[in-house]
């Protein structure tokens, strides 16, 4: 496994934005390399989007957004209220949402959902980040779930144990409404960050994976 970029190349990154289409989204797919990102003495600042919400939701995600980006230089946390699974059928108004988006942030870093992600509301979110976002460095996060739609990421981000531990305790801390949902348990967060931590050949055995679908190396 070669690293592309040396210890403290991850500097560089001075603002982020995360895109999420439901509030748990962002903390399951790349909560890690935020939390490892935000462990820096120079932390970035963080721009977290989440497109669609209820009460309920809103106010889990919320608590959690503010617990992950605890140590943020700055932050701001943005959570619509459209309707869960509906995304594609409401494409005027996600659009929309995109575009009042856009001049708000030029981030170093942006995290949405993959492409070829089998829930319909995940695979817009990264459809209209691509075509907001034209010239940015975008990276797809992956997120477990029964429609069985893992595939082969191309780049990996190894994680700490610990990190691994404060990523999985918030999720089940704070998403309370999910834990109905056979799938929505620690040992199956856990043994996604083992999966891409042995494909990695990460020292601690864990990481988190991404699709890096078009990076430049300057």
């Amino acid at each position: 496994m070669i690293a592309l970029w040396p210890d403290g190349a991850g500097r560089h990154v001075r603002s982020i934005l995360c895109i999420g289409a439901h509030c748990d989204d962002i903390e399951i797919g790349c909560g890690g390399t935020l939390l490892r990102l935000l462990d820096r003495d120079d932390p970035p600042a963080v721009t977290w989007v989440v497109l669609s919400s209820n009460a309920e939701r809103r106010a889990e995600g919320l608590a959690s957004a503010n617990n992950v980006l605890a140590r943020a230089r700055q932050k701001e946390i943005v959570i619509g209220e459209l309707r869960d699974g509906y995304l594609p059928y409401l494409g005027e108004a996600v659009k929309d949402f995109f575009e009042a988006l856009k001049p708000r942030v030029s981030p170093d870093l942006i995290f949405t959902h993959y492409r070829d992600d089998r829930h319909q509301d995940h695979r817009l979110a990264c459809e209209l980040t691509w075509n907001t976002f034209r010239d940015h460095a975008i990276l797809e996060y992956e997120v477990p779930k029964f429609d069985g739609d893992f595939g082969a990421p191309n780049l990996f981000v190894p994680l700490d144990e610990d990190v691994c531990d404060r990523k999985i305790r918030n999720v089940m801390d704070h998403f309370r409404s999910q834990q109905d949902r056979r799938w929505f348990t620690p040992d199956v967060f856990r043994a996604v960050l083992r999966l891409r931590g042995m494909e990695a050949n990460a020292p601690s055995g864990y990481a988190e994976a991404f699709y890096a679908r078009k990076l430049i190396l300057a």
